[in-house]
């Protein structure tokens, strides 16, 4: 069962995590392009979204989006101390299986929701060593 309070909560909550995370992917230094990708979001719904957060209406898929960015980017805090690799991870070559040679940041870009979980699982793993 839908609960409509949850659903109303998430509406309100969307144009500010829009916001975090469009922080977020600025500090993993992401194109305009690969933002649009990673959130699902067409260029002129991005670009009007960008220059007015609080208008956002986001569909339930780049609601979970933008809460894959989130949970990645406290990931790399917990992993990471310094600045550098907290952002910068998403950048580096990394030769683990599943990035076979490709940055995380090349892999979620495709635009793929399956892709984006895949790697969100993988960086997860990284706080307990699985990696």
């Amino acid at each position: 069962m839908i609960n409509t309070h949850e659903n109303r909560m998430a509406e309100q909550q969307a144009p500010k995590a829009f916001r975090v995370a469009l922080n977020i992917l600025e500090k993993w230094k992401c194109s305009a392009e690969q933002k649009q990708h990673i959130l699902g979001l067409t260029r002129s719904t991005f670009f009007k979204y960008q220059s007015n957060c609080d208008s956002a209406k986001l569909t339930h898929d780049q609601i979970e989006r933008i809460s894959y960015v989130l949970n990645i980017h406290q990931t790399l805090g917990m992993v990471f101390s310094n600045p550098e690799n907290r952002y910068g991870f998403m950048k580096m070559v990394n030769h683990n299986p599943y990035f076979n040679g490709k940055t995380p940041l090349e892999l979620i870009a495709s635009g793929s929701f399956g892709v984006l979980y895949e790697v969100f699982k993988r960086i997860d793993a990284m706080r307990s060593g699985q990696w």
